[in-house]
């Protein structure tokens, strides 16, 4: 029997695992993972920004989180040895839409407490002498990590402190009695006081598992990235992201320079025809028929779908994809771009066919389950493993 058993191994997993072997440092954990190793999905397939709190709501879940796990995050790092750079990000108008629309998201970033400066065409120019613009706002708090790197240390530090990890173990069934809960996997069966579930692109079908309604259903979105010539390894000195347009639910693409050196183009959002689908071609049966079946998804689709078929077509033709980019950073050509690995991002649809805005969590008696974590979660990670802790504690200290 143990204490707790936690469901997921890419980084929200690992960090609430971590946290709470912090907290009950005695008790038995379990950690599964149905992956040969850590940080297999969003974790390792992201663009690596440490994000600083731009975008979101004052006040909500996605402001609070980030803000401090921006801290957090820089340091664990410094704790662990883990190379970051806090180059600092530069969200640039291209047209006088845009800049119009800067102004709300300067008010925003004071409502949410960030460090900003507000820049002029010829200060962005001076600054990033190959991206052109009207004008532009300066974050300095953003930079880059390898998240993945993060989810192996925190990994390390959980099994160090005398936590289990299983991978290649993939939940199959899962039963809340009063006094424990039965986690039922391919390698066997596990019992334990309490569970705690951050599963990612497989949040809803977790939840149906211990015989609840979700409210949501993951709808999987990938995220395609090119790569840039190694000559243009040095084209930006910060993050490079456009001013995005408020009735869109993504950021658009921007250029980021990763931790290796290298400069990343993307990501796009297309429809994945699969829950883990980071190909074009990769397609799965159930997860279609569930996408199509399911009214808020078709709805989400129906509201979106001159923005959904552009995407599509800049995902299918370069040309296109280039197109978004050069509107900031117009000496880029068709052969700059290299393929690069994508991403599928798990976000949750609500029953009337809303995007979830916020981190989401769905709780029972003796379980705690995360069901909407996109970006910034990886920024997050640890203020969100805190959450997961501090409700465990209120499970254990009510029975």
């Amino acid at each position: 029997m143990y204490d707790f058993i936690i469901i997921g191994g890419g980084i929200l997993g690992m960090s609430t695992a971590m946290q709470l072997k912090q907290a009950y440092p005695e008790r038995r954990m379990l950690l599964v993972e149905k992956e040969d190793g850590a940080a297999r999905h969003q974790s390792g397939h992201n663009s690596g920004v440490i994000h600083a709190g731009v975008y979101y709501t004052p006040g909500s879940l996605k402001a609070k989180f980030c803000l401090a796990g921006n801290r957090a995050t820089r340091e664990f790092c410094d704790a662990h040895g883990i190379a970051y750079d806090i180059c600092g990000k530069l969200l640039v108008a291209t047209s006088e839409l845009e800049r119009q629309r800067m102004q709300a998201l300067w008010e925003r970033t004071e409502a949410n407490g960030l460090e900003r400066e507000w820049l002029s065409a010829d200060a962005l120019r001076e600054r990033e002498p190959n991206i052109t613009g009207l004008g532009g706002i300066l974050v300095p708090s953003s930079g880059i990590v390898d998240y993945a790197a993060v989810t192996r240390a925190m990994a390390a530090e959980f099994e160090r402190m005398g936590g289990e990890i299983r991978y290649s173990t993939e939940v199959t069934a899962i039963e809340e009695r009063r006094q424990e809960v039965i986690v039922t996997s391919q390698s066997g069966d596990f019992n334990s006081r309490y569970l705690v579930t951050c599963s990612g692109l497989m949040a809803d079908r977790v939840v149906r598992m211990l015989g609840k309604k979700p409210g949501f259903t993951i709808c999987p979105f990938r995220g395609e990235y090119y790569q840039l010539s190694e000559q243009h390894n040095r084209i930006v000195n910060h993050l490079i992201y456009p001013i995005p347009d408020p009735s869109m639910p993504f950021l658009g693409v921007h250029l980021t320079r990763m931790i290796d050196g290298t400069v990343t183009v993307g990501p796009n959002a297309v429809l994945a025809l699969k829950r883990e689908g980071y190909r074009r071609r990769d397609i799965s049966p159930r997860d279609l028929v569930d996408m199509l079946i399911n009214p808020g998804i078709l709805k989400v689709l129906q509201t979106n779908l001159k923005p959904g078929l552009a995407e599509m077509k800049n995902s299918l033709y370069k040309k296109g994809y280039l197109e978004l980019v050069r509107k900031y950073c117009p000496s880029l050509t068709l052969e700059d771009l290299k393929s690069y690995p994508a991403g599928v991002r798990a976000q949750a649809v609500t029953r009337d066919g809303k995007l979830a805005d916020d981190f989401l969590f769905v709780n029972t008696p003796r379980t705690v389950n995360v069901g909407n974590a996109p970006s910034p979660a990886a920024t997050s990670a640890l203020p969100i493993g805190s959450h997961i802790v501090a409700k465990v504690k209120e499970q254990v200290e009510a029975a």
